[in-house]
């Protein structure tokens, strides 16, 4: 199958023409609440986060929606929360990244915690790949990818997209 790349890109210039406002209005939303995953192991995904990439856990609560199950917080930054579900009993099996699927999720650093953190990683042994000398991508314990952005939030190497 050939792309035809070039009509791609004269898309992608229209799509930004039409609807990226020279004005934009103020977003109906408030943040992102939280983002919820799946832990296979509540302390793993806890001493993963909280321990080794230096996310605070804020709480730990029975979830609503399914009796002996746990829903835990943890926080990163600027009043966002990215949160976790165990479901014992249940055979979820492992994280699968799929097409329309969560593809990953990016959390900005500053740069001096990026070089932190990505040694930390290093020395727990965390695969990882740097892309752009500004992206960290690895796994976290259940598979669920995630990217370390040494860029500002509403910026993206270098250009704002906020």
């Amino acid at each position: 199958m050939t792309i035809d790349y070039a009509s791609i890109e004269a898309r992608r210039a229209e799509l930004r023409r039409r609807y990226v406002l020279p004005h934009r209005p103020s977003s109906s939303a408030g943040g992102v609440h939280h983002l919820a995953l799946l832990s296979s192991d509540v302390e793993r995904t806890i001493t993963f986060y909280q321990e080794l990439l230096e996310f605070p856990l804020t709480e730990i609560i029975e979830n609503r929606d399914y009796k002996g199950s746990s829903h835990f917080f943890f926080d990163i930054g600027n009043g966002n929360l990215l949160a976790f579900f165990d479901f014992p009993g249940l055979d979820l099996g492992p994280y699968q990244e799929v097409l329309g699927g969560l593809h990953h999720i990016a959390i900005s650093v500053d740069p001096a915690t990026w070089e932190r953190l990505r040694g930390k990683l290093e020395m727990a042994g965390v695969p990882h790949q740097i892309e752009s000398g500004a992206s960290i991508y690895f796994k976290d314990p259940d598979g669920a990818r995630l990217e370390l952005l040494a860029d500002h939030l509403g910026e993206m190497y270098g250009a704002r997209v906020m």
